[in-house]
């Protein structure tokens, strides 16, 4: 199952990208099969790029809510159980997934485990003559013979039993000029790692487990991988420094992707707090002045023009002589006779008959008048006789 599951796919990539690197120096080169480890592990860690940056995304969430975390510690002090059900609680609330922090690492192991192994068997199948799984005989005896300053991939500075093929247990003192400068590299490429993860934590969100993992991953790990590289072939010790170089570089495109999330959230709240912030002068409780809209917008009704009511319609002209505030004349004026239009209180001149020549002016017999009464209408003007009473 481990075959198919693991060795499988990882001798498979290896082997891709050793053709490729092979066919531009030559397969037998041990350049072309640096690379193809080097190259090797960039692939998985690609497939593993999203896993990491939710990673992180937890992470950044998890110190967030840092202080309800430590209020349910300290509230359930004595009770294990109801604060580890408070604490599911409350990442459920914000969306955290405790395990998608473990996920990247949890992946990687099963491809360190299956490299070593792969990476092992080489000298045995040379041995006994067979293919190390997708690479034929040819190619095994390609990756056993190549060697880096007379030092073999395969090699250690001390095989044991878990790093060599069958009864080759042996120390190789001409693996330090080669072994020594990796182990250092990838302890030092680990601690800078380490250490740059832990200055982006926040301090208010410190606790005693925190404390602990900050002390294993700066020093621990650094050193345990000075210590035990000795144990560990060249081609797993390429592995883990283009691991870490890998690590460090994504690390720093990534924090640098959401310092600029964040920093774009905070300007976007700042403008809308800004946006709602009353104005210069005027009162909190004063609402912000409304645009006006323009006269023709629909849906709006005309302003009245200067000298007109309210209640009065805009094509409704105001009557001549009015003023402000006088009563509307009602049925007593509505026998009176009425001024003709256009004459402004002056008398008309008298047309002359004949004057036209067509005879359209006079009037014609049985004609009403201007007042509808049938008598014609005297002229603006002329006083109206005082008419006597009958006794």
């Amino acid at each position: 199952m481990f075959e198919i599951l693991l060795y499988y796919p990882i001798t498979f990539v290896l082997w891709v990208w050793h053709k490729v690197f092979g066919f531009a120096f030559g397969e037998d080169n041990v350049l072309a099969w640096v690379l193809g480890l080097i190259f090797l592990t960039f692939t998985i860690r690609a497939i593993l790029f999203k896993p990491f940056v939710s990673q992180v995304r937890s992470m950044k969430k998890m110190q967030d809510f840092a202080p309800e975390i430590k209020k349910i510690q300290k509230r359930y002090a004595n009770d294990k159980q109801r604060q580890a059900q408070a604490m599911q609680k409350l990442q459920r609330e914000h969306g955290v997934n405790p395990l998608g922090g473990c996920l990247p690492i949890l992946l990687q192991v099963p491809v360190f485990i299956g490299l070593n192994h792969t990476l092992r068997a080489f000298p045995y199948h040379q041995r006994i003559g067979t293919g190390n799984y997708t690479f034929n005989l040819t190619e095994v005896n390609q990756y056993v013979d190549s060697s880096i300053f007379d030092t073999n991939l395969s090699e250690a500075i001390y095989n044991t039993g878990l790093t060599a093929a069958g009864d080759q247990v042996a120390y190789h003192p001409q693996a330090f000029p080669v072994a020594i400068p990796l182990v250092v590299l990838a302890s030092i490429l680990t601690h800078l790692t380490a250490r740059h993860s832990v200055a982006r934590q926040n301090p208010a969100s410190a606790t005693q487990q925190t404390a602990i993992m900050n002390k294993l991953t700066l020093y621990i790990f650094p050193i345990g991988l000075l210590v035990f590289g000795a144990f560990l072939p060249i081609g797993l010790l390429v592995y883990f420094l283009a691991n870490n170089a890998w690590t460090l570089m994504q690390q720093r495109i990534v924090y640098t992707r959401i310092d600029r999330e964040e920093e774009a959230k905070k300007a976007e709240k700042v403008e809308k707090r800004t946006n709602l912030a009353p104005k210069p002068g005027q009162r909190p409780d004063q609402k912000p002045a409304q645009k006006k809209r323009p006269a023709n917008a629909p849906g709006t009704k005309p302003a009245p023009k200067p000298g007109q009511k309210p209640s009065q319609k805009p094509g409704q002209a105001k009557a001549p002589g009015t003023k402000p505030g006088a009563k509307p004349t009602g049925a007593k004026d509505a026998g009176k006779p009425t001024k003709p239009a256009g004459t402004d209180g002056k008398q008309a001149p008298k047309s002359e008959p004949g004057a036209t020549g067509n005879g359209k002016d006079k009037p014609k017999p049985g004609a009403s008048g201007a007042n509808g009464t049938g008598t014609p209408t005297r002229a603006s003007g002329s006083k109206k006789k005082p008419s006597r009473k009958r006794r």
